[in-house]
């Protein structure tokens, strides 16, 4: 069967996430974006844990099920369409340690099928860190070592590197990362069968380096909020359970790709200095010897550099056994540029609330609807959706930590009037 899965979130005990983050409410987002299976982040967390415990149960199938989902619909005015929605037992671990004189900063996500395994992860852990400290703990482990103790505990227990290119906490980031997975991952190599591109990468990419052809590319949101659940997922057809999942995962049969976030998107995308609003593309990097031209300091060297470091072809080669893949661009962010208003005003909540009623849910919307269907409701929506699914955009580049943007009307045009609105609201 065919269904999505955004398998990196976090729960309101992560750092800098929202309180708004508890099982219910990703319940009923994951009903309005068009998700089926969500990782529930941070099983780490003694309180979550228990939390965990206390609201989940056995779906027979490796996957939880909410005993006690929501009836209401989460956001004023939107129906629930009552799809199908499983919790994937997950977490994020940041590993801090001295490798070759020096510091490493590595996330890695944790996969587990069941309670007892996750707990048993959870009781090596806390060795190497204090877990209640943060939904996201910080451990003395290297990522090598942490990879060993899952392991240990189940044969059907996984760690995926996350958001791989980013320069911060990761795998092959400029700051504190490796400059390939044998270097990381030593030994225990044969064992990564998988990685999480991030926001500011895509397949194509990742595709520029032939040491990853056999890895599969995974995408999902990282959100720290409800309303960025699923603005990237993952696409599977085949049996909705755990090791139906992960078996699609390691072999690719079964794994359909992902819908992907533009990588200029990313807040990590292009090189720069935040503080002086300088955006470097790589090559401009590469002419100044990677230092500002304002200040004169290093900048932050972003996904798009560090693959050009590390990749070994000129242009992309997807891979034989590569999954394909579709960009998005979040509903709310499509609308806010039609309107002219920002994501968060009343205005585009209730045009969300319409276009989900319309749509069923966020996905169904953005990548499965007849086009003439959309434009013979609102002709703007239909030529926006349009321009995003024919990839006729015009990207702004993130950098340093500043989200990039993604355009569709950068000359202010199709913008709906009176008339149209009223189909809107």
């Amino acid at each position: 069967m065919y269904y999505t899965a955004d398998v990196h979130t976090h729960s309101h005990y992560a750092e800098k996430c929202s309180p708004l983050l508890c099982l219910e409410s990703m319940y009923q987002w994951a009903q309005i974006k068009g998700i089926n299976v969500i990782g529930t982040g941070d099983f780490t967390h003694p309180a979550w844990f228990k939390e965990l415990q206390d609201k989940l149960e056995p779906d027979g199938n490796g996957l939880y099920k909410l005993k006690q989902p929501p009836q209401s619909p989460g956001i004023p005015g939107i129906k629930l369409t009552h799809n199908t929605v499983r919790f994937c037992l997950s977490a994020e671990i940041s590993s801090e340690y001295i490798y070759n004189n020096k510091l490493r900063r590595i996330h890695n996500l944790l996969y587990a099928p069941d309670f007892d395994t996750a707990g048993q992860i959870n009781a090596r852990l806390a060795k190497f860190g204090n877990l209640s400290l943060n939904g996201r703990p910080t451990v003395t482990l290297s990522s090598r070592d942490l990879l060993e103790l899952v392991i240990s505990v189940s044969d059907r227990a996984y760690l995926v590197p996350a958001h791989a290119w980013t320069p911060w906490f990761s795998l092959f980031g400029s700051v504190g990362g490796y400059d390939s997975l044998d270097e990381c991952f030593l030994d225990l190599t044969p064992h990564i069968f998988a990685i999480e591109t991030g926001l500011s990468s895509d397949p194509p990419m990742n595709w520029l380096c032939s040491n990853l052809d056999h890895i599969t590319l995974l995408s999902s949101s990282d959100a720290h909020s409800l309303e960025n659940l699923g603005r990237e997922v993952n696409r599977f057809d085949t049996e909705m359970s755990y090791d139906g999942m992960f078996d699609a995962i390691k072999t690719g049969i079964g794994f359909m790709g992902t819908l992907e976030a533009f990588p200029e998107k990313g807040k990590y995308s292009y090189d720069g200095h935040r503080i002086c609003n300088m955006r470097l593309s790589p090559y401009q990097t590469i002419v100044n010897d990677g230092i500002c031209p304002v200040c004169g300091k290093p900048v932050t060297m972003g996904a798009m550099y560090r693959l050009a470091l590390l990749s070994d072809r000129v242009v992309p080669q997807q891979p034989a056994r590569a999954a394909d893949f579709d960009y998005i661009i979040p509903l709310p962010e499509i609308l806010s540029e039609l309107h002219g208003v920002g994501v968060k005003t009343k205005k585009i909540e209730a045009a969300y609330s319409k276009a989900i009623n319309f749509a069923g849910n966020e996905f169904n919307l953005l990548k499965k609807m007849p086009l003439e269907d959309i434009h013979a409701w609102q002709p703007s929506l239909g030529e926006a959706i349009k321009r995003m699914r024919k990839e006729e955009v015009h990207c702004i580049p993130g950098y340093d930590g500043v989200y990039g943007s993604i355009l569709l009307f950068p000359d202010g045009s199709h913008r709906p009037g009176k008339d149209q609105q009223g189909t809107l609201f």
